[in-house]
């Protein structure tokens, strides 16, 4: 089977700033009750997604374009652009920045514990 993208725009996700544009790759059906969400997120400058945890889950991002600020659970900030992996521990939160003038591209998947 090949579909497009299932294209989601979330307002103020998580707490966070602005818009966040999420492109489902597959739906939460198709992960088999292995997860959640498989989608490529793009946040646009001065968006970001707010400090949450996750619970029963994890979730790794791995950044395609541009640049932001990775709010790791002991609240440290790491800058991040293309090739960085971050990574959340079953229980940790996190958080994710544009505080760039280009658009922030990454690849997301929240997958159970």
């Amino acid at each position: 089977m090949v579909r497009k993208t299932d294209v989601q725009i979330v307002k103020e996700l998580r707490g966070g700033k602005g818009e966040v544009e999420i492109h489902h790759i597959v739906s939460k059906e198709e992960l088999n009750g292995h997860g959640n969400m498989y989608a490529m997120v793009r946040l646009k400058p001065g968006c970001s997604i707010g400090y949450h945890q996750h619970i029963g889950n994890t979730e790794p991002y791995f950044i395609l374009e541009g640049q932001g600020t990775f709010v790791d659970n002991d609240m440290s900030r790491t800058e991040v652009g293309p090739g960085d992996v971050c990574y959340i521990e079953v229980g940790q939160s996190h958080a994710l920045e544009n505080n760039s003038n280009q658009d922030l591209v990454f690849m997301a998947l929240i997958y159970n514990e």
